[in-house]
C-alpha cells in the first residue's frame, strides 16, 4: 500500500472515530441521571457529562479546579424543622448559600423563604411539583419553572434566582434548553451523599469525616435542607473546611470562575 494511501486510511479512521465520541457524547446528555465519579479523594469527581458541553447549555456542576472555594447548595424539598438551624450556622460563618425550593416548600414556608432571601441567600428553582423533567414536553417543563418563579415574586415581592436544579438530578438536552431559553443556569453538583433519607440519617461524625476527605477545590456542594444530620454538623463542618484554606462563594460567581 502506498503512503499515499495509508496516509489516507488513517485520516478516515481518526474523523470516523471523532464523529464516534461526538455520538456518544450528545448520547449521554439526551438523557440521564446525574451521578459522579471519584477517582483520587480530594480532587474534582467527574461527571456523566464533561463541563464545557454542559456549558453550552448553561449548566454546571463544578468551578474553578485553580481555587480553594465552595459553592454551597441545599435542596429543599419539605421543612422538618431543620432549616433554621442551618441558616443559624450559615450566618456564622457568614457563608453564602443557594436553597432550590419547589412549590409546596414555598406555600408552606414563606417566612423561612424571606429569611433565606434576607440573609443575602439565592434561591433557586427546584420546579412546581419535582417531577421528572426529562418526561414533559416543552410546554409542560416551562411551566414548573415559570408558574413557580411567578409564585414566589408574588409572596416573597423580588424575583427568583435564574438558578435551576433538576429534580432528582434527571436531565435531558431539551430540559437544560428550555430552562436555558428561560434565563436559567442549570445547577449540577461535585459533592453530595446520602443524607436524604429521614428515617436513615447518616452518623454525624462519620458524615463529617466523609465530606471533609472528598471536598475538592471548586466543588458545587449539594445537601438536603431535611437533613437531621447536616443541621447537626453544619457549623463544624463549615469550620473544618475553612481550616482547610477554603471560603464560600455564591453560585452568581460560579460561571465567571470558569473563565466562561
Amino acid at each position: 500500500m502506498k503512503k499515499l494511501d495509508i496516509a489516507i486510511l488513517i485520516f478516515a479512521i481518526a474523523f470516523c472515530l471523532i464523529l464516534l465520541a461526538g455520538s456518544i457524547c450528545q448520547q449521554v446528555l439526551e438523557t440521564g441521571s446525574w451521578g459522579l465519579s471519584f477517582q483520587t479523594e480530594g480532587q474534582a469527581p467527574e461527571g456523566p457529562v464533561p463541563p464545557e458541553k454542559l456549558s453550552k447549555l448553561d449548566g454546571y456542576y463544578l468551578g474553578s479546579t485553580e481555587e480553594k472555594v465552595l459553592y454551597l447548595t441545599f435542596d429543599a424539598g419539605y421543612e422538618n424543622g431543620c432549616t433554621g438551624r442551618i441558616l443559624d450556622a450559615l450566618k456564622a460563618h457568614k457563608a453564602p448559600a443557594a436553597f432550590f425550593i419547589v412549590g409546596h416548600y414555598l406555600e408552606q414556608n414563606p417566612d423561612l423563604v424571606r429569611r433565606m432571601v434576607q440573609e443575602g441567600h439565592i434561591v433557586g428553582n427546584h420546579t412546581v411539583h419535582h417531577r421528572d423533567m426529562s418526561r414533559m414536553d416543552k410546554a409542560e417543563a416551562q411551566r414548573e419553572l415559570l408558574d413557580l418563579a411567578a409564585e414566589f415574586e408574588e409572596k416573597i415581592g423580588a424575583p427568583m434566582g435564574k438558578f435551576y436544579r433538576p429534580p432528582m438530578g434527571i436531565y435531558s438536552e431539551e430540559n437544560l434548553k428550555t430552562a436555558q431559553e428561560l434565563g436559567y443556569q442549570t445547577i449540577f453538583w461535585s459533592l453530595a451523599y446520602a443524607d436524604w433519607d429521614r428515617e436513615h440519617q447518616p452518623d454525624p461524625e462519620q458524615a463529617i469525616e466523609k465530606l471533609c476527605r472528598r471536598i475538592h477545590p471548586g466543588a458545587v456542594v449539594l445537601l438536603h435542607a431535611t437533613s437531621e444530620t447536616n443541621a447537626q454538623i453544619l457549623d463544624r463542618l463549615l469550620t473544618r473546611w475553612e481550616e482547610m484554606g477554603y471560603r464560600f462563594a455564591p453560585l452568581s460567581q460560579l460561571k465567571p470562575s470558569l473563565g466562561i
